[in-house]
């Protein structure tokens, strides 16, 4: 599964859980970004190699 922004061709591997919009599945480099805002939560996928 691809990450879900815009213009990334990396594989998702975490999914974020975020209270003001739709949960999103994002590759690790996005979701180190948007999980630093306050009350997002981010869930490892399992079956991925996020290493």
């Amino acid at each position: 599964m691809a990450c879900s922004e815009n213009d990334c061709g990396n594989e998702a591997a975490v999914r974020l859980h975020i209270p003001w919009d739709e949960d999103r599945e994002v590759c690790t480099a996005h979701a180190r970004v948007l999980a630093q805002q306050d009350g997002v939560v981010a869930e490892p996928l399992e079956g991925v190699d996020w290493r």
